[in-house]
């Protein structure tokens, strides 16, 4: 198993996962005063395949959960993410839920 390290960078509202020091891939969000949208992922190509973005979803969604924040997944990564994890479910806004069929 690759070693996947996720960090919070509120200043570019993104998380990004690293592999030994080099970026693998990222997450973008928008914080809302309700919840947390996540707009975008991307694993870079040398890192497709790794687990990078299952990591990034994992990662995201339990640090929501943590803070008690909604989930907006307009990210349609992390909204597939969602349909394959229901143990998830309950953080996505409900609105959200039938927006994105999860």
């Amino acid at each position: 198993m690759t070693d996947i390290t996720i960090t919070d960078k509120p200043e570019l509202h993104r998380y990004e996962a690293t592999i030994g020091g080099e970026l693998a891939g990222y997450c973008e969000y928008n914080l809302l005063s309700n919840a947390i949208m996540f707009t975008h992922t991307e694993v870079l190509a040398d890192h497709e395949g790794q687990g990078v973005g299952s990591a990034i979803a994992r990662h995201v969604l339990d640090e929501a959960r943590a803070k008690g924040q909604q989930v907006i997944p307009v990210c349609q990564f992390i909204a597939g993410w969602l349909r394959k994890h229901p143990e998830y479910v309950d953080i996505v806004q409900p609105a959200s839920r039938r927006a994105f069929n999860i």
